[in-house]
């Protein structure tokens, strides 16, 4: 049957490099995962269903809209078979507060084994922010960051409450990349 394993982690603790560590790792043992972004996953539903040309007319969509299609895409990812690795946001900071990145009537579809936080030190996430210029992110503080990364635990509390999931939280330290990608990987075994 597999696994559906959610991934999640605050901008810029390197949750993607993570996750690519312990793929890579894995595979060399022949366990393999299809790794599903779920943002880009409700994406392909909606232009599917002719619902937008492009990713942009996601956010102008009506909210009752917006849940229908979290809804399809968890529908369509609980329908994959094997092991699938869900990368998500447990939380979306916005300027009126914490957005849940997975309400219920999605958690309820997709009933995952396991909750991933992929964590780290909130001066480590800091200095990655700034350093990184691939990405546009809000400027914030390590002591916002590191109350994202509280709401993020509060909050896959009570995921693991909705779906009896467990919770594992991997630390992504700096120089230790390989040590969390092997975390990580014997999450996923």
């Amino acid at each position: 049957m597999g696994k559906k394993v959610i991934i999640t982690g605050v901008p810029g603790v390197g949750k993607t490099t993570v996750v690519n560590e312990a793929l890579k790792k894995l595979k060399e043992e022949g366990i393999e995962y299809q790794s599903i972004n779920f943002g880009s996953f409700m994406f392909d539903v909606a232009k599917n269903e002719n619902i937008v040309q492009d990713r942009d007319q996601m956010r102008t969509l009506d909210r009752g809209m917006q849940k229908q299609l979290q809804q399809r895409a968890g529908q369509a990812i609980a329908r994959v078979s094997g092991n699938v690795l869900i990368d998500t946001h447990a939380s979306v900071k916005t300027p009126k507060g914490y957005l849940a990145g997975l309400p219920e009537w999605v958690l309820k579809e997709i009933m995952p084994d396991i909750i991933v936080l992929v964590e780290t030190d909130d001066d480590q996430i800091l200095m990655r922010r700034m350093t990184d210029e691939t990405r546009s992110r809000d400027r914030e503080g390590a002591k916002s960051i590191a109350e994202h990364q509280q709401f993020n635990r509060s909050i896959a509390a009570a995921y693991a409450m909705i779906t009896g999931c467990t919770i594992k939280i991997v630390t992504n330290a700096d120089f230790l990349l390989e040590r969390a990608g092997q975390d990580l990987a014997e999450v996923l075994r």
